[in-house]
């Protein structure tokens, strides 16, 4: 352990060193600044379109309900598409890989959209593109309501399933045992 430690401290820095380091933060710098041109234009987008979505037939209240059936779908698209292994093809884990980017967007999607059409913290009363949108307010709430009662009934389904899968399986394994056959190896082998 002592050896692969100080490897490292003998060997002289190098120019390329040097350029990794530098081209690691440029690489980190332009991430950040297209990742803040993103946000801004998806706020922008959203304050938009919130004003004409919220009064759309239904309410706010049908649209923040709509929003949190869209992230908790999303949610449950991502967890299965993320399941698999490494040794699958490399076409099964492209595509996983895709469904899971999609499945992401449309869980946090919503929430940013909504986020987006509520004023800014350091918002100026008379600025009106930073002025609270009538009816985000409830969509929000509906919002978080609707992704907590679609979420628990999810996951009570599969709670449910999860149950009766472990009971059908302890009722082969009883047949089973009635048989002699349930018990293990070597546990028959005596």
């Amino acid at each position: 352990m002592e050896k692969q430690a100080d490897a490292g401290a003998g060997k002289p820095f190098r120019t390329r060193d040097g350029f990794g380091i530098a081209g690691a933060i440029i690489l980190l710098v332009a991430v950040l600044a297209v990742l803040l041109l993103l946000m801004g234009w998806w706020k922008s987008f959203a304050r938009r379109t919130a004003p004409v979505l919220v009064n759309l037939p239904g309410g706010p209240l049908t649209v923040g309900g709509v929003l949190g059936l869209i992230s908790v779908l999303g949610v449950i698209g991502a967890l299965r598409c993320t399941r698999g292994t490494s040794a699958d093809a490399p076409l099964a884990r492209a595509s996983r890989a895709v469904c899971t980017i999609i499945s992401c967007a449309a869980a946090f999607g919503p929430l940013f959209y909504l986020l987006g059409g509520l004023p800014g913290k350091n918002c100026q009363p008379s600025d009106t593109s930073c002025a609270y949108i009538p009816g985000i307010g409830p969509a929000f709430m509906s919002f978080m309501a609707g992704i907590g009662v679609v979420g628990w009934l999810f996951h009570h389904r599969g709670v449910a399933r999860e149950e009766a899968r472990a009971s059908r399986e302890r009722e082969r394994m009883r047949k089973l045992r009635k048989k002699g056959k349930g018990k293990s190896r070597t546990a028959r082998n005596r």
